[in-house]
């Protein structure tokens, strides 16, 4: 949620035992837990009333579609197709041409 690691972590908890004390961190992280558990509570519901979760559902299905059609209408594959034909072409032009298939008749 907060993205912290662990030496974050262990700076904070350092400087709240420094701040609070030994005696009551136990009550202050108690507090900071109810205090936290009543805020995402609060923004769940915030996000039940106004919606917020369907948009974003909305915005997830809008993302899969685009990047389906993307997929799809996607020109380096033919491209890639169409370079490894003329590739080939070239190849036997050049094998022909070392052959003697190539060269011009004398008269």
């Amino acid at each position: 949620m907060f993205n912290i690691g662990g030496a974050e972590l262990v700076l904070i908890l350092l400087v709240a035992f420094l701040v609070v004390g030994p005696k009551d961190l136990p009550k202050v992280a108690r507090a900071l837990g109810r205090w936290v558990r009543t805020l995402k509570k609060m923004f769940e519901e915030f996000k039940e009333e106004t919606g917020l979760d369907d948009t974003f559902e909305d915005f997830k299905d809008v993302e899969r579609d685009i990047s389906t059609t993307l997929r799809e209408v996607d020109p380096r594959t033919e491209i890639r197709d169409a370079q490894r034909e003329a590739t080939k072409a070239l190849r036997e032009a050049e094998k022909d041409v070392k052959s003697g298939l190539g060269k011009p008749k004398k008269k």
